[in-house]
């Protein structure tokens, strides 16, 4: 049996029991839920990169191919329509031999445009689940992303199966392969775009194939959240490098970043004190402990580690109250991870998906659950030289607390984020990422 074979069955049978749950209570016969379309490129003859349905690779790791469909009802044998045209184009799709296959039953699509002979007969109490309402509307299905059905397979996708956390534990191996790479190609005097073919060769995995788009920033490049430029050019003296990069494994995702000093310094101090500050955060999260109250603690440890770096004076709480710390972490904790790197539910306190505001002071939460177990979650605190933040205080009082001479020497070095992935169980927490050795 293939090793994720080994708890595929039983996710099956939960996502069976949530379908029957969620159908009975909608008075639906069944979902039906298309892996998706490609998407034309504008004024051209190619198409973008295809990305499947998150709700389709819940049930099987089928992420390629699109035009296929499952008929799930909570009761039957899930069936699959898999599109296998008959084309001398492309590369046409065998229907895999994997730990998988046997729990569907599995019919043949030839030609997109007649799938409705494969679908149920009478449509009128199912429900479509995916993007093209258009094809939805063809087929005269008029359940179409039912809001309650979203909002409770949402709310449910946040707790992971023991066959999901397989998957994702190996996602962040893969990505910690690749991490290590990434490391040694910076040191070794790579630019941005080096790095980036070193890390994804190391992963086996294309640009398209990874969760998300790489962050591979070197210098004061390390301070802009979402770098995506990957230059070519070897910096002439490099100080500091920040990866933000994941990996992909069964449709799953991983979500890991670092940050390395090109040598001992200040830079490389502070570094640590990000780590140990990360490290005693994931320390405190354990079931029953909010999301926001664990973002408003990093704001407090953040806040005593510019003291102890002579950064900034005055009290933790006055540092934290006149914002001075969102300056330097302006973005959330964290977020939920799964089949999406930032996924749902990040705000549902409940199957109906009644959200649970983030703080009015801090708005850039993508988490604001209470910790269950099996969540999995990223935990990603950061701190950054950004000079358009840096202005804002500059403008008032609150300047005057600041050590811009240490500022000004931290500034080329842009800023840090260090991120893992974790797991919650009933009594103690799982870090993915460290258990995969990367420290």
């Amino acid at each position: 049996m293939d090793r994720f074979g080994q708890h595929y069955q039983q996710h099956i049978n939960e996502l069976n029991h949530r379908c029957a749950e969620i159908c009975q209570r909608e008075q639906l016969a069944g979902l039906v839920i298309h892996s998706g379309q490609v998407h034309r490129q504008f004024l051209d003859d190619m198409d973008y990169p295809f990305k499947v349905n998150p709700h389709f690779k819940a049930w099987l790791p089928l992420i390629d191919n699109p035009n296929c469909w499952l008929v799930v009802d909570g009761v039957s044998k899930p069936k699959l329509i898999f599109y296998r045209p008959v084309d001398f184009w492309h590369k046409v799709s065998d229907v895999p031999m994997s730990y998988w296959r046997d729990c569907f039953e599995i019919v043949m699509l030839t030609q997109v445009d007649k799938v409705a002979q494969l679908l149920p007969q009478d449509l009128t109490h199912w429900a479509y689940i995916g993007e093209h309402l258009d094809v939805a509307n063809v087929l005269g299905i008029q359940h179409r992303n039912p809001e309650a059905v979203m909002q409770y397979l949402h709310f449910h996708r946040s707790f992971k199966t023991a066959y999901e956390l397989d998957c994702l534990r190996e996602a962040n191996r893969i990505a910690v392969t690749g991490h290590h790479v990434a490391k040694q190609a910076f040191f070794d005097g790579g630019s941005e775009f080096d790095i980036q073919l070193e890390y994804l060769a190391a992963i086996g995995q294309s640009e398209n194939q990874a969760p998300y788009s790489s962050i591979i920033a070197i210098n004061e490049n390390s301070a802009i959240l979402h770098y995506m430029v990957q230059s070519h050019q070897k910096p002439q003296q490099k100080h500091s490098f920040l990866i933000d990069a994941g990996a992909n494994c069964n449709g799953y995702a991983s979500d890991i970043s670092r940050t390395y000093s090109a040598e001992k310094n200040l830079f490389s101090d502070v570094i640590a004190g990000m780590d140990a500050l990360q490290q005693e955060i994931i320390n405190m999260m354990r079931p029953g402990v909010s999301y926001v109250d664990l973002h408003l603690a990093t704001h407090q440890k953040l806040a005593q580690l510019m003291i102890n770096f002579d950064i900034a004076t005055g009290t933790v709480e006055s540092l934290v109250s006149q914002g001075i710390t969102k300056a330097f972490f302006p973005h959330g904790l964290g977020h939920m991870l799964g089949l999406q790197v930032h996924d749902v539910a990040g705000f549902a306190h409940d199957e109906r998906g009644t959200h649970i505001a983030s703080p009015k002071e801090h708005p850039f939460l993508r988490c604001t659950r209470t910790l269950v177990e099996n969540q999995v979650l990223t935990v990603e605190p950061g701190f950054y030289i950004i000079d358009s933040l840096l202005n804002e205080l500059k403008q008032d009082d609150r300047g005057h607390q600041l050590n811009w001479i240490i500022i000004n020497q931290l500034k080329p070095f842009g800023g840090i984020r260090i991120e893992d992935d974790v797991i919650i169980h009933q009594d103690r927490v799982e870090n993915m990422t460290r258990d995969c050795g990367l420290q």
